[in-house]
């Protein structure tokens, strides 16, 4: 049974952006069928599909201004029949690493989705082409 899957993208430089596409291109090379959000709005995402969330950290800890009105939405949102995925892209030399990544997982918590696994961090000075990195996490939690 083919899956489908909403790929929501916070990115301020285009990490995020390049990650969304390596893990589009897997999702459908697998036979399941994905849509990319660059600019995501709920009213435009399938609750039903399983989420990921693809974001890096901005500034001091914050969301990068795309996903920022959409992490607004979901704070007054049921999600209680949303299953979801949340990917960091950080730096640890920063003490805020992957905080806008928990920030957006502990948002859809709290508005009752389920994640389905623990927020996969990725330190960009330990993988500097994190499609790399998110793609085997990929290959390794959500096909196996």
């Amino acid at each position: 049974m083919s899956q489908h899957y909403s790929i929501i993208v916070g990115s301020m430089l285009g990490a995020s952006e390049y990650v969304a596409e390596a893990l589009e291109a897997e999702i459908t090379a697998k036979g399941d069928t994905c849509e990319l959000h660059f600019d995501p709005k709920l009213s435009d995402i399938n609750k039903a599909s399983t989420w990921i969330v693809c974001t890096s950290t901005h500034g001091a800890g914050e969301l990068p201004d795309n996903i920022q009105p959409f992490a607004n939405e979901l704070q007054s949102t049921d999600l209680s029949d949303t299953k979801s995925y949340v990917i960091g892209l950080g730096d640890t030399s920063y003490d805020t690493f992957c905080h806008g990544a928990l920030s957006m997982a502990s948002i859809l918590k709290a508005q009752g989705a389920t994640l389905l696994s623990e927020p996969h961090l990725i330190d960009v000075l330990n993988h500097p082409i994190p499609e790399e990195n998110a793609v085997e996490w990929f290959k390794d939690t959500i096909v196996a």
